[in-house]
C-alpha cells in the first residue's frame, strides 16, 4: 500500500498554566495521537501547536522536543481570543506520512478539549 500525507488534529487543556503541565499536557496528547494512529515519529513531517492566550508558561514546542522530535520541524502559535472558548488549551495540527486512509484517522481531543468536538463524535477517551 502506498503512503500519502495526512493531517491529524487534536487539543487537550491543562489544569494550570505551568511549565510541567503545559509539557504533560503535550506529552500525553502527542503519545495518545501516534499510538492511535500507528504513527512512528520518522512519520511526522511537522506539527503546529497553538495555544490560547492563558497559555504562556512554556513552548509546546519545547515538551515535544523533550520527547525526542528535535529533528521536526515544529512552530507554536496563538489561537484567536473568542469569547467563551475553551481556555488554558493546547491544540495540535501534525502533518504525516501514512498509510492510512484520511477516513481511518483519529482525531485526539482530551480532558476539557473534548468539549470541541463532542458533537462531531471525535473525542477521546
Amino acid at each position: 500500500m502506498s503512503r500519502t500525507v495526512w493531517a491529524i488534529r487534536g487539543a487537550i487543556t491543562i489544569a494550570a498554566d505551568t511549565a510541567a503541565e503545559v509539557a504533560t499536557g503535550v506529552r500525553e496528547l502527542l503519545e495518545e495521537i501516534l499510538v492511535r494512529n500507528e504513527i512512528e515519529a520518522e512519520d511526522i513531517i511537522s506539527i503546529v501547536f497553538t495555544t490560547t492566550e492563558d497559555v504562556s508558561s512554556m513552548f509546546p514546542a519545547t515538551a515535544a522536543r523533550a520527547m525526542g522530535l528535535d529533528d521536526v520541524p515544529l512552530l507554536c502559535a496563538r489561537e484567536i481570543p473568542v469569547p467563551g472558548a475553551v481556555g488554558l488549551c493546547i491544540r495540535v495540527l501534525l502533518h504525516v506520512h501514512t498509510e492510512r486512509a484520511r477516513s481511518e484517522l483519529e482525531h485526539v481531543y482530551l480532558r476539557g478539549a473534548t468539549a470541541l468536538r463532542a458533537t462531531a463524535g471525535l473525542t477521546g477517551p
